[in-house]
């Protein structure tokens, strides 16, 4: 049925059916055979090679076209990739508007406009185009992200390329979604920020804008790199980091009661932002899989918050130090 040798016979002498033609498997974990042609029930196939864009390899060394959807699981990871360039504007915006400018507000509602016009417009331009919908390759293991690392060498000299998205399109799709953030940004936010951020020195207004040209570049390297492994471990990183920096801000701002809390709205903001990332993470953990078992786990998010403020009286470092010279 396809390029591979003749057809095989057997015992008797007649040959068999053209349609179980028995060909060498290819070498490598992801080399695969293209389909030719389909002539009723029986496949023509190609060499041994490289997969096209959209296809992986199947158990027998088939490259067949990926015709699944992303699970919930890939959702949530495509959530956090999306995540992070939204996250990352909202802090440095923060950071360089200063506490006198009434221009952070507009730049943070601008910086989500951005980021979730460019969602939209990569998943209309993500196959099949002009739909919400995207169709997918399931992802099997970890070597899936890294097809580059198993060319094979069947003389030890010459390499066999076969290196293709074997976990289509959640490789592509973020640096997709990255360049759409980035155009987005240089379209809208300079002249946004040149006409509002008035209480902002010249040097100081577009700081923001220069960070995104520095920390894009970083999160490119970061999924080109190490897609495959912020794919298993995001979950993790989303709560350790949501944890971290909820104890640097509420140290930094001299939290130590829910008064406390409850004197500026910004706090209030923050604290809650840091409640959805942790229910976001508890979520990517769970999956969701077992409602009953894993709704309940939610009750934990605001857990942190509740044991920062009910022992930071006693970790306060003046009392400590009081404590210390007295001897106790």
């Amino acid at each position: 049925a396809g390029r591979g040798g003749p057809a095989r016979r057997g015992n008797a002498g007649c040959a068999l059916p053209a349609a179980v033609d028995i060909q060498p498997a290819c070498l490598g974990l992801y080399c695969g055979r293209t389909v030719l042609s389909v002539n009723g029930s029986v496949e023509t196939y190609g060499d041994c090679g490289v997969c096209p864009r959209g296809q992986r390899t199947d158990d027998n060394k088939i490259c067949r076209e990926c015709m699944g959807s992303p699970d919930r699981y890939d959702w949530l990871y495509l959530g956090f990739m999306a995540m992070l360039p939204l996250v990352l504007h909202w802090f440095f915006i923060e950071w360089y508007s200063g506490k006198k400018s009434s221009s952070a507000l507009l730049q943070h509602v601008t910086a989500l406009f951005e980021c979730s016009v460019a969602a939209i417009v990569t998943l209309l331009a993500s196959d099949p185009v002009g739909s919400l919908h995207i169709r997918s390759c399931k992802v099997k293991k970890l070597s899936d992200w890294y097809t580059m690392l198993y060319n094979p060498s069947p003389d030890y000299i010459t390499t066999v390329h076969c290196t293709h998205e074997a976990v289509y399109p959640l490789y592509t799709i973020v640096f997709i979604y990255y360049a759409f953030c980035l155009v987005l940004m240089m379209l809208l936010r300079p002249l946004l920020v040149k006409k509002i951020a008035c209480g902002l020195g010249k040097s100081d207004r577009f700081k923001s804008i220069y960070a995104a040209l520095y920390f894009f570049p970083i999160l490119t390297v970061l999924q080109a790199v190490g897609g495959g492994l912020l794919y298993y471990a995001f979950p993790y990183i989303i709560l350790v980091l949501s944890l971290v920096t909820l104890a640097v801000y509420m140290s930094a701002s001299e939290v130590e009661s829910f008064k406390d809390l409850l004197v500026r709205k910004k706090r209030l903001v923050v604290l809650f932002s840091h409640w959805l990332l942790h229910a976001y993470g508890i979520i990517s953990i769970s999956k969701l899989d077992k409602l009953e078992q894993d709704l309940p786990l939610l009750a934990l998010v605001p857990a942190p918050a509740l044991f920062y403020v009910l022992t930071a009286k006693y970790t306060e470092p003046s009392r400590i130090l009081s404590e210390g010279g007295n001897g106790h």
